[in-house]
């Protein structure tokens, strides 16, 4: 990095404004959990982890977060959002332990009058008295002028007079949000440069919205004109459309602004896997930086030109984020696509059979089947007549059922190495009681343990109709590499089957 590149706060909202996305509501333990691998493994430099007096449930969860946060050495980076209510608000943080309180005042004149009710010098009076009561009880204060926007549009007067009565306080950070996701980034710049000028010793935090799919280019728009701390959450959670995503608003800054910040790149993927799954909303594959597909050269070209000379790559290599890059398998592969994934697999064909191995994937392709990596040495076995042993997994018969009142059950028998085995269990459903059975025989006659099940996804195959036939795509955690295996069949549950009979053959032949 260079010399004199300036350095800039990340807080993260995650727990307390990505969780007012619609259907969002964590656990306590899952808001601990979160809070632990931002501050202790992505080490952004602060959290917000609530609002006050939500819930009992709320309180359970921020004095858990302030607990593990001192244990650390970091309650100070632990902020949560408290009203100009009499001092409840910050009573409520007091009492969880908590030192930072984010102090929610209104940035613009009409929400003032309009919702308040209350004439500015009202306002400023409320706020004073809560930025004292709340020093006296040795906190620290930062305030969030809401709707700030809209008041540098319609109402600067009023936001100026605002902070010349603020300024004078003991106030650390003045947080300035585009509530509505209004601006664009010329008016951020604009408003952001008033500020400093009119202001120039104070700092001043940015808090992006993205209604108008400008959270992140206003956030870097803030950095250009002198913001100090810009307001993320993870996978872009948040109100409406959401706030700035952490990732995208790192990278941004790092490769295009020289800028400085605390956070751990390799685990930004991590950390959005953990809040897509007690989120519940799911990541778009091309989501940058964390989506599935981000990093998988598709076309075929690309991957020549990988393999030569990295001319289809850019500054955000996959490594950087504790990923690595793939190259897809599908119709627009070509031979260097085909190339590098036999190479990751170990595997040497002559380009007389790389060309045979290209064209059948390329069929597959047409009729819109997915192939994964994994079916690649069952395809190269296929094609290429290679007199290779039959499977070493075989699923001999199997029966499975479920019954009103009962648990679901499986009656298995499997071939392994030529062996045979048997072996029944019940589970959640007829899938998972098919193979909590093929586990007992693992672990019993075997003595190996079962690769965990990381994933599962179903769905139609491109093009298919719903009547059609179904793909289940199954990720299983082995202690090489994470292993993704398909199945297709007319029934759902057949289709994880034969899934996780492919998988069983894939650690049987690297034995």
């Amino acid at each position: 990095m260079r010399e004199g590149s300036p350095f800039i706060e990340i807080m993260d909202c995650t727990l307390r404004d990505g969780e007012q996305t619609s259907g969002v509501s964590f656990l306590p333990h899952e808001k601990l959990v979160i809070a632990r691998k931002l501050l202790g493994e992505v080490n952004v430099d602060r959290i917000e982890v609530a609002s006050a007096g939500i819930s009992e449930g709320e309180k359970k969860a921020v004095s858990a977060i302030c607990r593990y946060a001192e244990s650390i050495g970091k309650l100070e980076k632990v902020e949560v959002l408290g009203f100009v209510d009499g001092g409840r608000s910050v009573d409520w943080i007091y009492a969880c332990g908590g030192k930072v309180i984010n102090l929610l005042a209104k940035g613009s004149l009409r929400h003032c009058r309009k919702q308040l009710k209350k004439t500015p010098e009202e306002h400023i009076s409320d706020i004073l008295r809560i930025i004292d009561y709340a020093h006296n009880k040795g906190m620290s204060v930062n305030i969030y002028l809401e709707d700030w926007s809209n008041g540098m549009k319609d109402s600067p007067e009023y936001v100026y007079q605002l902070m010349d009565a603020l300024c004078q306080t003991t106030i650390v950070r003045y947080m300035l949000p585009d509530t509505l996701g209004i601006m664009n980034p010329l008016q951020c710049i604009e408003y952001l440069r008033k500020m400093r000028k009119r202001y120039p010793t104070l700092h001043f935090d940015f808090h992006a919205h993205n209604d108008y799919d400008m959270a992140v280019s206003n956030s870097l728009a803030a950095v250009l004109a002198g913001c100090q701390g810009l307001h993320v959450t993870v996978n872009g959670l948040g109100e409406r459309c959401g706030n700035a995503p952490l990732a995208s608003v790192q990278a941004i800054l790092k490769d295009h602004f020289n800028a400085r910040t605390s956070i751990n790149e390799a685990q930004l993927e991590a950390v959005s896997r953990l809040v897509e799954g007690y989120s519940g909303i799911a990541i778009a594959p091309n989501m940058p930086i964390v989506g599935e597909n981000v990093f998988t050269q598709v076309a075929g070209v690309h991957a020549d030109g990988d393999t030569k000379a990295g001319l289809y790559q850019n500054a955000l290599v996959p490594e950087r984020f504790g990923r690595r890059r793939e190259y897809a398998l599908g119709k627009n592969s070509g031979r260097a696509n085909i190339a590098n994934n036999l190479e990751e697999m170990g595997l040497e064909l002559t380009p007389e059979q790389i060309q045979k191995v290209t064209q059948r994937i390329t069929e597959l392709g047409d009729r819109k089947e997915l192939v994964t990596p994994e079916d690649l040495s069952f395809i190269v076995s296929d094609v290429l007549k290679h007199s290779v042993p039959d499977d070493r997994v075989k699923l001999i018969s199997y029966v499975v059922n479920t019954s009103y009142g009962l648990k679901p059950g499986a009656n298995i028998k499997v071939e392994i190495n030529g062996q045979q085995y048997e072996a029944g269990a019940t589970g959640d459903g007829q899938y998972d009681a098919f193979v909590k059975a093929l586990r007992y025989i693992y672990k019993k006659y075997l003595g190996r343990t079962f690769p965990r099940l990381a994933n599962y996804t179903v769905s139609i195959p491109p093009g298919g109709r719903t009547d059609a036939l179904v793909q289940t795509i199954i990720t299983w955690d082995t202690p090489e590499k994470p292993l993704r295996t398909r199945g297709l069949d007319a029934d759902q549950t057949e289709a994880a089957i034969k899934a996780t009979i492919k998988m069983l053959n894939i650690i049987e032949e690297s034995n």
